[in-house]
């Protein structure tokens, strides 16, 4: 395989991953209740979500939270864990796709709210699902070159604002089915936070070293997602062949640097049911390896595979292999394996 984003890592390792959650629980029977109009006039059946998506219900931040201020209690959580102080921090890198504002960045207020130095370096990375895969990459190559010698990924999703877009539109009515489905993907997103703090392994003989991975591109379906806080449209049938083609054609390219078809554990991107049965029949993953958390936490976009691998790794054992894998709209897939 060929390429600058086919990587491999000699001295990284994750030290630690925590994760937040909202407290205010959103099932999917109370969005319907909310769509009861709309779904009414499209004689779409009760159920559609749990049926179609395998979501039965989702986080949404409750009375006095926020995905920054939980965004900032995992990351000292992660510190914490990884016995890392602030002041050791060498970058902060924020994954989110939710931001109330385009600037400043969303990194200065968890960089201020985390007490870091005012040496670490702190900016936003968006790309859209795979932002957090993206930014452990960039974290991991500044560590192996010496740039610095620890780093912090955080990340924090809020889909209230879409969510109560979405619905409100759907109930204007005037779309068809086709209409309605372009819109479905919004009220399967919910929200979290989460943070992973990044270090040399050589130093942390007890972290999860970092061996390396794959991410590729196929950017002509550029237009097959694309979302706002308005709302989240989605050609999901189109979108679904597009990522899964390009996953297959990552994953047998990746064969002759690595070897992933047997893994302890394959930590994906919870979208819904119908995606991660896809992927794990088109790869040949072993099912019981493939741990899920969209039907009660929903798509968290970028938080999702940190908050999987957060709420996974008490089940993990020493020199277990580990692979991160998420498509994120665009389209791009991100492939990145631990050994733990």
């Amino acid at each position: 395989m060929h390429g600058n984003a086919t990587l491999r890592y000699d001295d990284v390792a994750l030290l630690s991953v925590a994760s937040v959650l909202p407290s205010r629980i959103t099932t999917s029977d109370a969005i319907e209740e909310r769509l009861g109009g709309a779904l009414s006039q499209l004689r779409l059946k009760p159920g559609l979500l749990r049926r179609v998506a395998g979501v039965n219900e989702r986080r949404n931040w409750g009375e006095g939270e926020s995905s920054d201020e939980a965004t900032i209690a995992a990351g000292r959580d992660a510190l914490a864990q990884a016995g890392i102080a602030p002041s050791q921090i060498g970058l902060l890198i924020n994954t989110s796709v939710t931001r109330k504002h385009l600037e400043p960045s969303v990194a200065v207020r968890l960089h201020h709210g985390l007490g870091l130095p005012t040496s670490a370096i702190n900016f936003d990375v968006a790309n859209a699902c795979l932002g957090f895969i993206n930014g452990m990459t960039l974290a991991a190559g500044m560590i192996q070159s010496g740039q610095i010698d620890y780093a912090i990924i955080v990340n924090g999703e809020d889909a209230d604002e879409i969510q109560v877009n979405t619905v409100e539109r759907l109930n204007r009515g005037g779309l068809d089915r086709d209409g309605f489905m372009s819109e479905f993907a919004s009220l399967t997103l919910g929200s979290g936070s989460a943070a992973a703090v990044l270090g040399r392994a050589s130093a942390h003989p007890e972290g999860h070293r970092i061996v390396g991975g794959v991410t590729r591109a196929a950017t002509q379906f550029h237009e097959l997602c694309v979302g706002s806080v308005d709302g989240m449209f989605t050609d999901a049938k189109a979108l679904l062949k597009g990522g899964l083609a390009l996953v297959v054609d990552a994953w047998r390219e990746a064969q002759s640097t690595f070897s992933w078809s047997s893994m302890n554990r394959y930590i994906t991107h919870q979208v819904s049911s119908v995606h991660t049965n896809a992927i794990v029949k088109a790869v040949g993953l072993d099912r019981r390896r493939v741990p899920i958390t969209f039907p009660h936490l929903g798509n968290v976009g970028p938080a999702s595979i940190p908050i999987t691998l957060a709420a996974e790794q008490a089940t993990l054992q020493k020199d277990d292999r580990v692979l991160l894998m998420g498509v994120g709209s665009g389209l791009n897939t991100s492939m990145l394996e631990l050994a733990w």
